[in-house]
C-alpha cells in the first residue's frame, strides 16, 4: 500500500493572501496547519479489515507512530486515500491550541514510549483533500469537486478524525492568518478550485506570518560539505540576563558560506592553545544522527532575521539572515521585543 501513496501536492510561498481572481477557476482558502503532512491510504483487507498507511512528505512512513490514528482510520474510513495533518492539542477547553513539540515526540524508536504517548498525548487528523474513494481515482478532478466528495465522507466522522474549514471569502481568510496564529497555526493556504491534484508540484499558493528580531550571534556550524558556514546559532537574553540558544538561522550562498568564514574570524572562542572552541546543542529525536558540534563566537554581534513563529524559547523554524545589526548592543537583544500572538481557542478553528 505505501509505494501506491501519491506524493502531496506542495504549496508556493506568497506574500499575502492572494484575491480570489488570481487564479483562472477562483480560489478556495482554508487554515495552514502546523503538524505532520499525512497521506492516508485504507484498503480493504481480510475478513472486512481494513488495512491503513500513513505517507508522510518525505520518504519516512508514519503509520507505526500513530496507532490511535490507525484505528480510526480503520473504523471510519471506507477504502479511500486522504490528504491531511496530523496534529496534536495542548490547554484547558476554551483556549487550546496546536502543540509541535509534543507531536515530535511521538517519533520514537520505542513502541512502548510510541503507546504511552498514544494514550496521553493523542493525536488528531485533519483533512483537506480526497485523492481516491472505493477504487475511484479524483485526482484529476478539480479541488472543487474534491471538496464535495470530502465533505460527503466526513459527514458521519468522529474524535479524533475532522474536516478543515474553508472559504471563498477573501476577507474571512484574511482574517484568518490573524486570528487562527493564536491557537498555534501557520498561516493560510490558496487552492485553485478548478485544478487538478498534482502530486510533488507546488500548484497551491500559502501565506506565513513573517516578523523580524534582532538576535546575538552565538556561533556557527559548518556546512555538510565541509566548507563555509552552514548555519548561525542564535540567542536571545531572558529575563535572568542568561542568553539563550533560540533557533538558527541557514540558506546561504557557496559564495556567502565561504565569506562568513572570514567575515566571523574575528569572533572565533579559542582556548590557551589558540585552537577553536566548540561546543554542542542538545540532540533530538531529528538529529540523533547528525552533527551538532558547532564552532563558539563570543556573543558581540548583532544581526537581524526573519522568522514566523515562537514556540516556548525558540524559533519553530529556521529564521532567514536579514542584515547586521551594528548599531545594537547583544544585552538589549531580548524576548521582550518579540510579537506573540493573541490566544485563539483550537476548538474554534475545528468547529
Amino acid at each position: 500500500m505505501a509505494a501506491s501513496l501519491p506524493a502531496p501536492m506542495l504549496a508556493r510561498a506568497v506574500d499575502a493572501v492572494p484575491e480570489p481572481d488570481a487564479v483562472a477557476g477562483g480560489l478556495s482558502y482554508e487554515p495552514k496547519w502546523d503538524g505532520f503532512r499525512g497521506i492516508v491510504g485504507v484498503e480493504a483487507g481480510a475478513d472486512d479489515e481494513r488495512e491503513v498507511t500513513i505517507g508522510s512528505r518525505g520518504s519516512k512512513p508514519l503509520t507505526r507512530y500513530f496507532p490511535e490514528l490507525v484505528e480510526a482510520f480503520a473504523q471510519q474510513l471506507p477504502p479511500c486515500i486522504v490528504d491531511g495533518e496530523i496534529v496534536v492539542r495542548t490547554g484547558r477547553s476554551g483556549s487550546e491550541r496546536l502543540d509541535w513539540e509534543a507531536l515530535s515526540q511521538r517519533i520514537h524508536p520505542a513502541a512502548s514510549r510510541i503507546a504511552h504517548l498514544s494514550e496521553t498525548r493523542p493525536a488528531m487528523f485533519v483533512a483537506f483533500d480526497l485523492l481516491s474513494l472505493e477504487g475511484e481515482n479524483f485526482m484529476e478532478r478539480p479541488f472543487a469537486e474534491r471538496r464535495t466528495a470530502l465533505e460527503k465522507l466526513a459527514a458521519g466522522w468522529r474524535h479524533p478524525l475532522y474536516l478543515v474549514q474553508t472559504t471563498t471569502d477573501v476577507e474571512l481568510a484574511r482574517r484568518w492568518l490573524v486570528e487562527f496564529e493564536g491557537a498555534g497555526l501557520d498561516g493560510v493556504v490558496a487552492k485553485p478550485l478548478a485544478a487538478a491534484y498534482a502530486p510533488g508540484k507546488r500548484a497551491m499558493l500559502k501565506v506565513k506570518h513573517h516578523r523580524t528580531a534582532d538576535v546575538v550571534l552565538l556561533g556557527y556550524r559548518v556546512h555538510s560539505s565541509g566548507h563555509g558556514v552552514g548555519s548561525l546559532l542564535l540567542g536571545l537574553y531572558d529575563d535572568d540576563d542568561v542568553l539563550r540558544n533560540v533557533g538558527g538561522a541557514s540558506a546561504f550562498s557557496d559564495k556567502r558560506r565561504k565569506e562568513l568564514v572570514d567575515e566571523l574570524e574575528p569572533l572565533v572562542e579559542r582556548d590557551e592553545n589558540g585552537e577553536m572552541v566548540k561546543g554542542a546543542t542538545d540532540r533530538s529525536r531529528f538529529s540523533s544522527s547528525k552533527d551538532v558540534s558547532f564552532v563558539k563566537l563570543r556573543p558581540e554581534r548583532v544581526i537581524e532575521v526573519r522568522y514566523d513563529q515562537l514556540e516556548g524559547q525558540r524559533f519553530r523554524h529556521t529564521v532567514q539572515f536579514e542584515r547586521w545589526r551594528d548599531d545594537r548592543e547583544p544585552r538589549s537583544c531580548t524576548f521582550d521585543q518579540l510579537d506573540r500572538p493573541v490566544a485563539y481557542d483550537l476548538s474554534d478553528v475545528l468547529a
